[in-house]
């Protein structure tokens, strides 16, 4: 596998912004949590192939809380960027805030880290450019990437031995 050069976190940055319609929400008049899921997977994934260059497939969905309700009739917003690149897997971090149209209001609702590998033509996993950190908030999210990864890992291969040991 030919390593591609590293490449900029900057040159993966995505904002995505929606108007919640009738159709997204619940009865209570919020968006689905379903619809933001959805939102986040397509969102992460297009930074993680700006970033590989490659068609890209979701490995993993880490920790998504709700913190506030997104209504009808506001914007969702969706941010997102690769925070790690490994070989052939990357981490794309995805900051979720509503709009209030009418105000301009911005509130934080819901964070999510996303594991994407990237595949070639054939449909096998294909080295991805390692990531330049141009920030310090790059280099902290690249750390804290890295120790997820890590417990991603050890809790792989604590299931693997538990299923061994059944």
């Amino acid at each position: 596998m030919n390593t591609p050069a590293p490449k900029p976190v900057s040159a993966s940055r995505v904002e995505s912004i929606e108007l919640v319609l009738p159709n997204d929400t619940n009865p209570l008049g919020n968006i689905l949590g379903g619809r933001v899921m959805h939102l986040i997977d397509i969102t992460a994934s297009v930074a993680a192939m700006r970033h590989a260059r490659h068609r890209v497939v979701t490995v993993q969905m880490d920790d998504l809380s709700f913190h506030h309700p997104i209504k009808l009739g506001h914007f969702i917003i969706l941010r997102a960027s690769v925070n790690y690149a490994g070989k052939t897997s990357m981490e794309v971090g995805v900051k979720v805030l509503s709009e209030d149209p009418l105000t301009g209001v911005q509130e934080h609702t819901s964070s999510a880290y996303l594991t994407f590998v990237a595949l070639d033509e054939d449909g096998q996993p294909v080295s991805v450019p390692q990531l330049q950190l141009e920030t310090e908030e790059d280099t902290r999210r690249f750390a804290e990437a890295e120790e997820r990864r890590n417990r991603r890992l050890a809790a792989r291969e604590r299931a693997r031995k538990n299923e061994n040991n059944s």
